[in-house]
């Protein structure tokens, strides 16, 4: 689930533009440096090949190499509208993401439907369904709930660095330390009609736990 506190247009700060640009070029220069390794599960493999479009799904704390990695593809983003939301919007904007601004869970009408308009121009989608408050690595309802409302497989998504820091926050956010080596592992996708909802939902947060613990393991990442 995503937050639903809206800040109207009068309420942001006039720093918010140039802290938002400050923080895209960081990030662009941080990834510069890094060395991906991606890995992908034959499944996921073929639908990319034939031009598939999915919900890509991932935890929150690797939200930063993911956008690295995925930018300038005009995936559209699902963000909270709590007040940090904001500045990620305007963050990954700049790196080339579209945004929808709200939740992706029953109660969520507003992020749903965006995500569903640009689903319709034919954009991938991305969601991160521990996000944006926890509990930390565990998927709530809203990933399969959109899957089920786009018809799009859901491709779990896991990331790891042996050399990282990992900050003290609520999703144990994750930096890649400069020139370190990011291991992306794009798992098999999960399909909107395969079991009943709460079925489709326990078999993505398993598949996406059991994905990151390999992942993790195989980056040689210890926190």
């Amino acid at each position: 689930a995503l937050g639903d506190v809206v800040v109207s247009r009068d309420e942001r700060p006039w720093w918010l533009p140039w802290v938002a640009r400050l923080g895209e070029g960081v990030v662009r220069l941080l990834g510069a440096t890094w060395r991906y390794e991606v890995v992908r599960d034959p499944a996921y493999a073929a639908g990319e090949t034939a031009q598939e479009r999915f919900v890509y799904a991932f935890w929150h704390s690797a939200i930063l190499p993911m956008a690295v990695l995925r930018r300038d593809e005009g995936i559209a983003v699902l963000v909270s509208r709590h007040r940090d939301g904001e500045l990620i919007t305007r963050v990954i904007e700049g790196l080339g993401y579209v945004t929808a601004r709200g939740s992706s869970t029953r109660g969520g009408e507003a992020g749903v439907r965006e995500m569903l308009a640009w689903a319709e121009q034919g954009r991938h989608l991305a969601v991160t369904p521990d996000g944006p408050r926890g509990p930390r690595e565990r998927a709530k309802d809203g990933v399969v709930y959109l899957a089920e409302r786009s018809r799009r497989r859901v491709v779990p998504i896991a990331v790891a660095a042996r050399s990282v820091w990992v900050l003290r926050s609520w999703d144990g956010f994750r930096i890649p330390k400069p020139f370190a080596r990011v291991r992306v592992a794009y798992g098999a996708p999960l399909g909107p009609a395969e079991g009943d909802h709460e079925s489709r939902l326990a078999r993505f947060d398993r598949e996406l736990t059991e994905l990151t613990q390999a992942t993790r393991r195989a980056a040689g990442e210890r926190a």
